[in-house]
């Protein structure tokens, strides 16, 4: 993989909190992934991360993601932006630590949804960002949307938005799992992990995955499948490793082979 084509990482909250825990950021697994992430020498990246057991709590109890319907959610609404960029404060702190020039971008700043879907992106600040070799960092965030009022806008929509607004080469996606199953590999012995998949077997795969059973407003693997469909009609490869093991990320980023799910046309 060459350096100056463009990656959109996201990261997992899964990987940074754990997500048994309130607002518990793993702070060790951040400053790695940091270092991963510089030590791959990756010059034209963008990062998104999710909220883990910092932004799902508070959306969740608050009811965002449905929408405005009480003026006690707008508490709810602060409180779940508030802790999103304290996670991303520390992502930031270790970024900026091991010399990753990484430079904050708050999506409730810049994005507005329309029924939960993003309807319009001032994004001309990441595309000077990029222009000077900087790494945009964005995250799941609470944004207000024309239709609810407010919502939740993912990490995973966010992903692919970006990744097929600025034509990436390449989305890496870092989970705490070894890639796409056939069934949940936490509870299932026999779960088979799915190397590769083309679009059309990535949709069948849509309607045999379950909504996941943990506090996850975004969908959890089922959201990311149904977010990741439009980057590959797209044409643009994903794949999907596990960010919890050491050098995956860096090794990922450096275009070398990894266990994982490589989701790519054909």
């Amino acid at each position: 993989m060459r350096k100056h084509e463009l990656t959109v990482l996201k990261i997992g909250g899964s990987v940074i909190t754990d997500k048994n825990g309130k607002m518990a950021a793993r702070t060790k697994d951040i400053d790695r992934l940091a270092e991963e992430i510089h030590r791959s020498g990756t010059q034209s990246l963008i990062i998104v991360h999710g909220g883990g057991s910092f932004g799902h709590p508070s959306a969740q109890k608050y009811r965002i993601k449905e929408g405005f319907e009480d003026s006690s959610q707008k508490i709810g609404f602060s409180e779940t932006h508030n802790v999103m960029t304290m996670l991303n404060g520390l992502l930031m702190a270790c970024l900026i630590e091991h010399k990753v020039p990484a430079v904050s971008i708050a999506p409730s700043s810049c994005i507005i949804t329309e029924n939960g879907r993003i309807s319009h992106f001032d994004d001309s600040v990441i595309i000077n960002l990029l222009k000077m070799s900087f790494t945009p960092v964005l995250y799941g965030d609470a944004v207000l949307d024309t239709k609810r009022g407010f919502t939740i806008l993912s990490g995973d929509q966010l992903v692919t938005s970006l990744a097929i607004r600025f034509n990436a080469e390449r989305i890496v996606i870092g989970v705490d799992v070894n890639g796409l199953y056939d069934a949940d590999p936490k509870t299932e012995r026999t779960a088979r992990i799915l190397s590769h998949l083309n679009l059309e077997e990535l949709k069948e795969l849509q309607g045999q995955l379950c909504k996941p059973k943990s506090c996850d407003v975004t969908g959890g693997m089922l959201g990311k499948i149904v977010e990741l469909l439009p980057a590959a009609e797209h044409c643009i490869p994903i794949t999907l490793v596990n960010a919890s093991k050491p050098e995956n990320i860096c090794r990922v980023l450096e275009g070398k082979k990894v266990e994982g799910t490589l989701i790519a046309k054909g």
